[in-house]
């Protein structure tokens, strides 16, 4: 284990030192130990790296808010090391990790393996909503409920002590860390630049995985140009956890037979040494499809349209969410569309965007300002706003308690029961 700046990653090695050297990179709520069981096949052949992510496992707390920041901690922590080159296998987030290393540094990556893993993980919503549930109420509710995500039903009931071996993982992380994380995967959406992925690349993913399931797996496939499919029957989410075995042998027959050499002018390429390729238990290869799925549309250019409005639509999305701003812009017509494009523009490109106030202090403001003009429809989508800006229900309430002074009573009451019931809303885990 290693000494860990707020630049770097806190990490280890296992395996021999003139070994090329493997990074396994972990999902989110777990630490380095969800590779335990892969670690004694793989250092027969690679130098096995591990890393944790901040606040995971005992890692200090510095938290990272989008997948570029993270690839940046580790690279940092490879460049000190003096690691130029590797292959790389990540589950979930760290899948996410392997797909920014493979777009923004092409040169240090070798062979990539993506495990339960997405262009885009879910909706930006919901990642921002399981923020606000961390914010609330702690991370116990989302660590009671990991192994429903994790793993299948008959595999947590055979396998008590890996079932609360996951629940103290995800609880003993740092809250600020794992709120941070969420909203880097809320951010994170690759899936117009996947053809730029170069490298030869394995898609793995358990057959029951309800989280980024085989629909998933197919849409990398199709737009990474050298990608591979296999599906492991009866796992889920977690699948190196749940299914070590079949994700030992996939992972070793992909990085000894799909590990692209680099040209050196000293060397002429790098070589790695041979390994057996043992059969596949419970998992099969499959090549990727041709027909069957296309890579996601590239977004529409945005039009001539200034930047203010790019800007705009960007943060309107990140503070009201997804699903209101689609609601909103659907319903805009002739009559109403100018209007929106407006909102967008000025209230939210030019306002909202200008460093002065921070999000935070901007909910603030307009919760009060709601308040004082009556405004509760406003005010209940601003409320849950302010929630995924980081206000805690205790700080809306003595927003709330600040604005009856000011702007009375009979107008506070109204919005207590308005917010009340959004706060409700969103911060109770949906089981």
């Amino acid at each position: 284990m290693s000494e860990t700046p707020s630049n770097t990653l806190q990490y280890r090695f296992d395996g021999p030192e003139e070994a090329p050297v493997l990074i396994l990179g972990p999902s989110l709520g777990t630490t380095w130990h969800m590779w335990d069981r892969q670690v004694p096949e793989l250092t027969q052949h690679w130098r096995v790296f591990r890393f944790d992510l901040p606040g995971h496992g005992g890692a200090p707390a510095y938290p990272a808010g989008s997948v570029f920041d993270l690839t940046t901690r580790l690279l940092a922590t490879l460049d000190g090391l003096g690691v130029t080159r590797f292959g790389y296998a990540g589950c979930a987030l760290g899948g996410a990790i392997g797909i920014e290393l493979a777009l923004r540094h092409p040169e240090r990556l070798a062979s990539l393996a993506l495990i339960a893993a997405s262009p885009r993980f879910g909706s930006a919503d919901e990642f921002r909503q399981r923020g606000v549930i961390v914010r609330t109420n702690g991370l116990d509710p989302i660590a009671r409920t990991s192994p429903d995500r994790w793993f299948t039903g008959g595999f947590a009931a055979a396998q008590p002590a890996i079932t609360e071996w996951a629940v103290q993982m995800v609880r003993t992380t740092d809250p600020g860390c794992y709120i941070a994380n969420c909203e880097a995967l809320a951010s994170f959406d690759v899936r117009p630049e996947l053809g730029r992925v170069g490298v030869p690349t394995l898609v793995l993913v358990g057959s029951e995985d309800q989280v980024t399931g085989p629909a998933e797996a197919r849409t990398l496939v199709a737009g990474i140009p050298d990608a591979r499919l296999a599906v492991v029957p009866g796992a889920s989410h977690l699948v190196p956890v749940e299914q070590p075995a079949a994700v030992t042998d996939l992972l070793v027959r992909h990085f000894t037979t799909a590990w692209q050499p680099a040209f050196d002018s000293t060397t002429g390429q790098t070589a790695i040494p041979a390994a057996p390729v043992k059969p596949i238990l419970a998992a099969a290869l499959q090549p990727a499809p041709v027909a069957e799925i296309g890579p996601a549309a590239a977004p529409p250019e945005s039009q001539g349209r200034p930047d203010t409005y790019d800007a705009g639509i960007k943060i309107r999305r990140e503070v009201l969410g997804d699903a209101h701003v689609d609601r909103a812009l659907a319903q805009a017509d002739e009559f109403s569309g100018d209007f929106q494009e407006f909102i967008t523009r000025y209230a939210w490109g030019e306002i909202w965007d200008r460093p002065g106030l921070d999000r935070r202090t901007r909910s603030c403001v307009t919760l009060t300002a709601l308040v004082a003009g009556g405004h509760l429809e406003e005010l209940a989508f601003h409320t849950r706003a302010a929630l995924r800006n980081g206000l805690t229900p205790a700080e809306i309430k003595e927003v709330l308690l600040q604005a009856a002074v000011y702007c009375g009573v009979p107008a506070a009451n109204s919005a207590f029961k308005v917010a009340q019931q959004v706060i409700r809303e969103e911060t109770t885990l949906q089981e």
